[in-house]
């Protein structure tokens, strides 16, 4: 998700990962020893000792102590070898009218439990419900949209009836006892019928967008996650914190009324059944053509004329390997689609679709925005080939990511259409490919789309240096609203929820990236990638897959960055100037955050130089970097600090010579 901030930063000059080959290196001072580790009680493997120096172990909370101790989980970051988790697969069947927004229909879940516990009841997650009236949710919802929530009409498990006035619906939460015990490896079959009237004006990622069109998410009853920390996910949905599911196979039905076209997450494989002939034909053109195709033209999008002559038509989607499943739907939206290849190995090819109402002028160049990212995130960062075989990105009333859907508000200008789109788009990777658990951890998915927003939009828009969050986050760090980023999401609101979401772990990331270099970092990244794809990483899996990947003992960072409270704050301490030219700076962490070194000097002749030092200078725990300045020309100026530098008090990162 990308969320909006009166304190987004405007555009500014130049990047913080210029080569540090090309500027001169800084010299560090000596030392002192550096702090003792925290304590902890899970031992780093030998292992992990054969590639990379010993790994002084992270702290860990005494409730994750025994996924390590059973085995589920492992310190050198891979999967432990007892590690399990649970799949759902899902065939759902849904009538929606997009006039009176009843949506309703059935879903058939097939419930495997690969746990070694014995399953004595299901929850199940009924998000609609955060329209329910009286559950609590963040914001403020129209009185209009407040209603009964999920109307649950028929309940079978295992093909035994369910009395369904014996369901416990507590909001977004619904247990179901079972009569016999749900045994290891073993599965259930479930069986929902159910209805709910779809919100119209409060759009809080889900609901109507105006008359002819709607975005429709979380809108069928969903196991909830079981897995080997927690057991069930029992956190409420609020509005706020986001989501956590089971990887699964969904075979959807969608049917609604003639004219009006449906988008789906997944592969829409009865096409010819539903579109006119004409445009089945350009959008299979589309499949196979790097340039963008008009499938809809904004002239045709109000023919009606698009869609097959019934009274309703049924669209029906299969995707695999997925954690979720939204689809949107409106009968007058121009189509634009293009396509590219993502994996030059097998020539694989991803479609984007852009859909829209043709009044939103700055959707026009969405199409191209979503390729181009694509194309970013397939062979510059994370350098992996998009996982899917096509991405939608919907005119809609929010800002949020669904497996190959996007929800996406009108921007105001073209830099935000493009930092939207991309911002979005790479959430493909984190959540969906990786499955982290957004409801506790929402940094080891909004830090990363954060940081392929940053890097990803100067490619499409060269010179664009998106600063998004570096203001808010220099000015609260080290305050009451600025706790450690291993806080748990489920504590968080407001501004603290931002900071800890978005800016601090994508500049953990970045900076950790500039240390290691683009090949040793896209290594370990690529390690991390493959070891948790389609499973459920925790954030120390994250840091010690991370080490094991770059060979390279990373914990001081981790520790300092992402579990220490603190702020960062460098200051110029003291300039020596030697009277042949150059001289010595000296620069002091007078916070406790470790930031790269960024100096500009100024010569009296008026040019400038560079240097830049990685976080690597604060490894040993010193304080303070001498800067060797080598120059016949003599220093009158020297500042700190850059675009992707944040810094508390930048009052001190200046030095201006006397005379």
């Amino acid at each position: 998700m990308f969320l909006k901030s009166t304190s987004f930063a405007g555009l500014l000059a130049g990047l913080l990962l210029a080569s540090a080959a090309a500027r001169p290196a800084l010299a560090q001072t000596a030392a002192p020893a550096p702090r003792p580790a925290a304590p902890t009680a899970l031992a780093a493997p030998a292992a992990a000792a054969t590639t990379s120096p010993v790994i002084t172990p992270l702290p860990l909370p005494r409730n994750l102590l025994p996924a390590y101790t059973r085995g589920t989980r492992s310190a050198d970051g891979r999967p432990g070898a007892r590690y399990w988790q649970n799949s759902a697969d899902y065939v759902i069947k849904v009538n929606f009218d997009p006039a009176t927004r009843l949506l309703a229909g059935t879903v058939n879940i097939n419930y495997q439990n690969n746990s070694p516990d014995s399953l004595r009841q299901i929850w199940f997650k009924l998000y609609p419900n955060l329209f329910q009236k009286g559950a609590p949710h963040d914001g403020r919802f129209q009185t209009g949209d407040l209603g009964d929530g999920v109307k649950i009409e028929q309940l079978s498990l295992g093909g035994q009836p369910f009395d369904v006035e014996r369901l416990v619906i507590d909001n977004t939460n619904m247990t179901v006892p079972l009569r016999r015990a749900l045994g290891p490896r073993q599965a259930l079959q479930i069986s929902v019928t159910y209805s709910y009237i779809l919100n119209k004006t409060s759009h809080q990622r889900t609901g109507e967008v105006g008359p002819g069109a709607a975005f429709v998410a979380y809108f069928f009853p969903r196991v909830a996650v079981y897995d080997d920390v927690d057991g069930w996910n029992r956190n409420p949905y609020t509005g706020t914190q986001e989501f956590y599911n089971d990887f699964g196979r969904f075979s959807v039905d969608i049917t609604v009324p003639r004219n009006f076209i449906v988008w789906a997450t997944g592969d829409l494989t009865n096409a010819a059944k539903v579109l006119a002939p004409k445009y089945l034909k350009r959008l299979l053109l589309a499949g196979k053509k790097d340039g963008i195709v008009s499938v809809i033209d904004s002239a045709e999008a109000s023919l009606h004329d698009a869609t097959a002559p019934n009274a309703y038509n049924t669209w029906h989607f299969e995707a695999r390997e997925v954690p979720d499943f939204a689809f949107a739907t409106a009968d007058h939206y121009a189509w634009e689609a293009t396509s590219l290849v993502v994996d030059p190995a097998t020539k694989r090819r991803t479609r984007v679709d852009a859909v829209y109402d043709a009044r939103h002028d700055d959707f026009e160049e969405a199409a191209k925005f979503g390729r181009q990212t694509i194309q970013a995130m397939s062979y510059v960062f994370p350098k992996w080939p998009f996982p899917y075989s096509h991405e939608t990105i919907f005119d809609g009333l929010d800002q949020m990511e669904y497996p190959m859907m996007a929800n996406d508000n009108p921007s105001p200008t073209r830099e935000s259409a493009i930092t939207l789109t991309d911002h979005e788009i790479f959430h493909t990777m984190f959540p969906f490919y990786m499955g982290t658990n957004e409801t506790k951890y929402a940094w080891m998915d909004e830090g990363w789309a954060t940081l392929g927003e940053w890097l990803i939009s100067p490619l499409i828009k060269p010179k664009l240096v998106d600063s998004y969050g570096m203001v808010p986050y220099s000015r609260a760090a080290g305050t009451e609203d600025d706790p450690p980023i291993m806080t748990p999401s489920t504590q968080l609101s407001g501004q603290s929820y931002f900071l800890n979401s978005y800016p601090k772990p994508a500049l953990g990331y970045l900076f950790v990236k500039d240390m290691l270099g683009d090949a040793l970092f896209t290594k370990a990244l690529h390690h991390y990638i493959r070891t948790w794809h389609g499973k459920h990483p925790l954030p120390h899996d994250f840091f010690y897959s991370m080490n094991t990947g770059s060979g390279q003992n990373l914990n001081w960072f981790w520790q300092r960055w992402f579990f220490d409270g603190g702020y960062p704050d460098l200051a110029v301490s003291s300039v020596t100037r030697d009277p042949t030219g150059g001289g010595e700076i000296e620069v002091t962490a007078v916070g406790s955050k470790p930031v790269p070194i960024d100096v500009t000097v100024t010569y009296d002749n008026g040019s400038t130089e560079d240097f830049h030092e990685t976080i690597a200078v604060w490894q040993a725990g010193n304080r303070t970097v001498r800067v060797p300045v080598e120059s016949r020309r003599r220093i009158v100026k020297v500042v700190l600090g850059s675009t992707f530098v944040p810094d508390s008090n930048p009052a001190d990162n200046v030095w201006v010579a006397a005379e």
